[in-house]
């Protein structure tokens, strides 16, 4: 399995748009682009950085390239997830609910939800 790596803003948008649409040539995922869009080329050249990055792989029709993702949407939600609780919260999910309560003015209700989620995975632990 290819270790995954932080994306670039440029690279997280087109992978976004590829996770919507499964696959796609430059030209579909150019289309799905908010304006203002950017060149042709450039998204090409962010594709290839990707494919070479693992990323996303493609299947040859000819002359035409239908580009499609290696690493699902799930995979590396995670993998971010991982990094952000690692660089800023030491691993604690004390201090990521200390700093949603406090940062994010999350509400009494929400905070049940969480609550309950975390003691309903607790008691699925062995």
């Amino acid at each position: 399995m290819t270790t995954i790596r932080e994306l670039t803003k440029a690279e997280e948008q087109i992978m976004l748009i590829l996770w919507e649409i499964k696959e796609g040539l430059v030209k579909d995922v150019l289309d799905k682009m908010s304006a203002p869009k950017p060149a042709y080329n450039t998204v090409s050249t962010v594709i290839r950085v990707l494919e070479g990055k693992g990323f996303i792989d493609h299947k040859a029709i000819g002359n035409t390239h239908i580009y499609f993702p290696l690493i699902t949407e799930s995979e590396y939600r995670k993998f971010a997830f991982d990094k952000v609780m690692s660089n800023y919260f030491e691993n604690s999910y004390q201090s990521l609910v200390s700093f949603l309560v406090k940062e994010k003015n999350m509400d009494v209700n929400e905070l049940d939800e969480l609550i309950q989620l975390a003691e309903q995975l607790k008691s699925k632990k062995p």
